[in-house]
């Protein structure tokens, strides 16, 4: 406590928000405990009182309760209209989503009467894009979204309702506009990002090095092919793709290095004040994305103890963007992005310099970066991989390699492509730098498909269970330790730890291996059915089922979830209804 004292107080504010997220404390419980935290610290300031002595658990609890009451008021479920059907919609769009094959997807803000409500909006891509600079409406099926029928399913319900969607619609025809005349300030600044990206549409580019672009600088992966986004996945580089720590670090060390040369060095305060408004500024121009206003906040806290002449400390502005990040908005907290870039940063805290101290001494400049960078990047990497199996099911070896290769390279491209996205902004197009920068996407994208290509160093399907991760982490807790100073205890806590470990996962395969079960999966209109008997697993899907979509969203998911990777695939013929198994009749299409 006396040595990161706000990162502890931090941990206890998040224990407080995922206690309050898994019980759902009644407002009343939630005051009472408040207050009783609030009075607990009046005995800190009497120093008299033998409850002084226990000050560090007092100010523990008051975060701890903090934390339940700002969540709870976050979490609030808000009235919601009946509808249910077709329903005569007005709206506005909020936010862009990934398209499908089929549809294009948009975040929208909705009216039925005088009625409001969120949902998420799909329809054909056959028709027009939606902008912000109109209302629409028309006649739109509406539905609230249900809960998954089974565990082993991603309840996107529940991710939607922590950004206060309880709604899907569809879009079967067109639509009425009429023009805006009330767009906000942060509409206008969508609107104008939108118009950029039509502009990057627009150019001779080649389709994939445009994706890239409008991905890597300004979030827009919507239309980006899956081939691509499947690459930068298997070779784990996704945060390569999505605007990150490493983007927002970069882009703020290159406007720093121009500042260098345009202004005096005793301006040094000034310049790193106004490097900071200009990546608040690009937060603001691409949309506040979490990922990028999380980046932006550490920033700013490492900054701020730099201008107050204070000691920078990691955890210290990791705690301090936490806490801006989470009172603002508990609910980010259940992201993935925000548990892996915390997790990153304290693997970087936690390992990188433990590592470097077995590493070569640097002889110049660039082997000092690139020795830094195979640190970070382990360190990076043991920080995420429990987080990355638990949420993924799924970890290639070649990633840290990958990396190794592509990050400093990495670098070039986002500097590129930043300023690529300025000129097209500004209409200004030169061919010759186009076709650079065209060749520059395609070998980087060549790299990166050759790393994501080496199957046999990826392992799918994973199961581990939330216990798990959290032994995996107090395992690498330990590590540091046996890392930094090699001794018979420090490296009998590891096996100890390991021992531990690897007892539970024979355990819960045990359990799994006992569990025999018949369940029926919905898929749209169709039915599989699958057996579970001990070890094995057999599906029973229709002919007329994509086997592809069948295997990505119910086999994997379903095999994972049961700890096994024995299964058989059984095809019905279209003609045939109903099965007959274990005794029972089973229907393969919605009646």
């Amino acid at each position: 406590m006396h040595k990161e004292p706000l990162f502890i107080l931090f941990i206890c504010f998040v224990l407080g928000v995922f206690l309050q997220d898994y019980f759902l404390f009644s407002d009343i419980y939630v005051y009472i405990l408040l207050i009783t935290s609030l009075l607990s610290l009046f005995f800190v300031v009497i120093k008299n009182f033998y409850v002084y002595r226990f000050r560090v658990v007092l100010f523990g609890f008051f975060f701890f309760t903090t934390g339940i009451f700002i969540h709870s008021l976050h979490s609030q479920k808000p009235e919601l209209p009946l509808l249910k059907g077709k329903e005569t919609i007005t709206f506005k769009i909020t936010k862009k989503l990934n398209s499908n094959e089929k549809n294009r997807r948009y975040e929208i803000d909705a009216w039925k009467d005088e009625a409001y409500f969120k949902s998420v909006l799909s329809f054909s891509k056959t028709q027009p894009e939606l902008n912000y600079q109109h209302y629409y409406q028309g006649e739109i099926y509406v539905n609230q979204i249900e809960k998954p029928y089974s565990d082993f399913q991603f309840d996107y319900g529940k991710y939607l309702s922590r950004k206060g969607i309880y709604f899907q619609s569809y879009l079967p025809n067109s639509l009425k506009i009429a023009k805006r005349d009330d767009l906000s300030f942060a509409e206008k600044v969508k609107q104008r990002r939108s118009e950029t990206l039509a502009k990057i549409d627009q150019t001779n580019l080649k389709k994939r090095s445009r994706e890239f672009a409008k991905g890597i600088i300004l979030a827009d992966r919507t239309e980006m092919d899956q081939e691509t986004v499947r690459d930068f996945r298997d070779s784990g580089m996704m945060h390569i793709l999505a605007i990150s720590g490493t983007h927002m670090a970069i882009i703020f060390g290159v406007i720093l290095l121009l500042l260098n040369f345009i202004v005096p060095p005793k301006y040094r305060r000034q310049k790193i004040i106004v490097a900071l408004l200009l990546i608040w500024s690009f937060a603001v121009f691409i949309d506040f994305g979490n990922s990028v206003v999380r980046s932006c906040i550490m920033i700013s806290a490492y900054y701020t103890f730099v201008l107050l002449q204070r000691k920078t400390d990691l955890l210290h502005s990791m705690a301090l963007a936490g806490f801006v990040i989470l009172i603002l908005n508990s609910n980010q907290l259940f992201e993935v992005g925000f548990q892996l870039s915390f997790a990153a940063v304290f693997g970087i805290y936690w390992f990188n310099q433990p590592f470097l101290k077995y590493l070569p001494k640097a002889k110049n400049k660039f082997q000092n970066f690139m020795l830094n960078v195979l640190s970070i990047s382990l360190s990076a990497q043991l920080g995420t991989i429990p987080l990355v199996i638990y949420y993924f099911h799924q970890n290639s070896a070649v990633s840290i390699v990958a990396n190794l290769v592509i990050i400093p390279f990495a670098e070039l491209v986002i500097v590129f492509s930043l300023v690529m996205v300025i000129l097209i902004s500004m209409s200004v197009s030169f061919g010759w730098l186009s076709a650079i920068y065209d060749e520059l996407i395609t070998f980087t994208l060549k790299v990166i498909h050759f790393f994501a290509d080496a199957d046999s160093l990826m392992q799918r399907m994973i199961p581990l269970t939330l216990l798990e991760v959290l032994l995996l982490y107090l395992l690498f807790y330990f590590l540091r330790f046996a890392i930094q100073k090699f001794s018979i205890k420090n490296w009998f806590r590891i096996i100890y730890f390991v021992l531990i470990f690897v007892s539970l996962r024979f355990m819960l395969n045990y359990r799994a291996e006992q569990l025999d079960e018949v369940l029926v999966h919905q898929f749209f209109k169709e039915k599989i059915i699958s057996v579970k008997e001990g070890k094995s697993v057999h599906f029973y899907c229709s002919e007329n089922v994509s086997q592809e979509k069948i295997r990505q969203y119910i086999v994997e998911p379903y095999l994972t979830s049961r700890r096994t990777k024995n299964f058989s695939v059984t095809i019905v013929p279209s003609n045939i209804s109903l099965l007959n198994l274990q005794g029972q009749q089973y229907q393969l299409y919605n009646k």
